[in-house]
């Protein structure tokens, strides 16, 4: 699995989160008395878990021969100058978030979603065969935990110096849903499930959901000729309402585990807002103001997206300086986009508490 320049990944998980809102994993050991706050600022790892915002080349490892095997081929990778398995032109906001740490797995998984293959099939919702939960990624780390600990204890000392990166993930149980006809209301029907798992975490980083209704994909399929449906940025305002939904459910969520777990730090990183923003300062942070809602890659048309024809296939082709755009194929972001975003995140304030944050990439 994915490693080098990235975080290395094997598997991991056990059951969780949600749909529509999703919480996830992971905070039981209580953190011992003589932890000194210099040791509990360190973070010597990073274990990220999700879907193709994170993954850095699973899902090519993992998944079916020859399926998505265009994320494996030019003109993905075109900014690094080779295809690594990332859905983007170049490098993914886990990527500058673990930079700064010495050693990581990743188990992100592109298509990978929130709930359990079963529950949205009896939603009626078809997944793509390669599509893998967040449970089975849980479940792949503690396989990870049971081949390199070699005691308890030992895992308890790993877990208490590492930093978990928990999505973005939810986003597939909703495109699939939203991509198969399904409406809002219905969908936000999915329940909330949310699951601590008791392996020990104590530093959490849970990323939000993206504003999907200025995403090329859903402009270009939900497009409308009523054009009250738009907010003033050109953006599908019932998609970012439903997309606002779900980050209001999750940090509630977070709220709620934040009291019992008071040992453990938990950090909301809000993928919206940071978004918003690199669409607002889009002109003065670089971007091209003409191309906010285009994609870089693909078939033509208003938003330079086509379900049908998507990045990769014959007939398309790739803008000459991705860091001129802010979305890559329609539905993943520029390595531009993604580290102004993760900038954002570290250093002005998109994720919260902000004090947590500090201590976390400062030490």
């Amino acid at each position: 699995m994915a490693a080098a320049d990235e975080l290395s990944s094997p598997r991991a998980a056990a059951t969780t989160a949600l749909a529509a809102v999703l919480l996830l994993l992971v905070l039981a050991v209580e953190r011992p008395a003589t932890l000194t706050a210099e040791a509990a600022c360190s973070v010597s790892a990073i274990y990220s878990f999700g879907d193709s915002i994170a993954d850095t080349g699973n899902l090519l490892r993992e998944g079916p021969v020859g399926a998505f095997a265009s994320i494996g081929t030019y003109p993905y990778g075109q900014t690094l100058r080779r295809p690594t398995g990332r859905c983007s032109d170049g490098l993914l906001i886990i990527d500058y978030f673990g930079a700064s740490f010495e050693s990581g797995v990743n188990f992100a998984v592109a298509g990978a979603t929130a709930l359990d293959r079963s529950y949205l099939l009896q939603s009626g919702v078809v997944m793509p065969p390669a599509s893998v939960p967040l449970s089975s990624q849980l479940d792949w780390f503690r396989s990870h935990l049971n081949s390199t600990c070699s005691s308890q204890q030992d895992c308890e000392r790993k877990l208490a110096g590492a930093l978990f990166l928990v999505g973005e993930i939810g986003g597939n149980d909703y495109n699939y849903a939203f991509f198969q006809g399904r409406s809002i209301e219905s969908v936000k029907t999915y329940v909330p499930q949310v699951e601590v798992i008791e392996l020990g975490a104590t530093k959490i980083i849970i990323p939000g959901n993206f504003p999907i209704g200025c995403s090329p994909s859903y402009l270009s399929l939900f497009s409308t000729a009523i054009s009250g449906d738009y907010d003033d940025r050109g953006c599908l305002k019932s998609y970012n309402t439903f997309a606002m939904y779900h980050n209001d459910q999750l940090r509630a969520a977070i709220d709620d585990l934040r009291k019992v777990n008071s040992h453990v730090s938990i950090v909301y990183a809000d993928y919206y807002g940071a978004f918003m923003h690199l669409i607002q300062k889009a002109y003065l942070l670089g971007f091209e103001e003409s191309s906010l809602f285009k994609a870089c890659c693909g078939a033509g048309g208003k938003y330079n997206f086509d379900m049908n024809l998507m990045c990769g296939a014959v007939g398309t082709s790739a803008c000459m300086d991705p860091t001129r755009h802010i979305s890559w194929d329609g539905i993943h972001l520029t390595q531009q986009a993604y580290r102004t975003m993760a900038l954002s995140l570290i250093m002005e304030g998109f994720a919260q508490p902000v004090d947590i944050v500090q201590k976390i990439w400062s030490c």
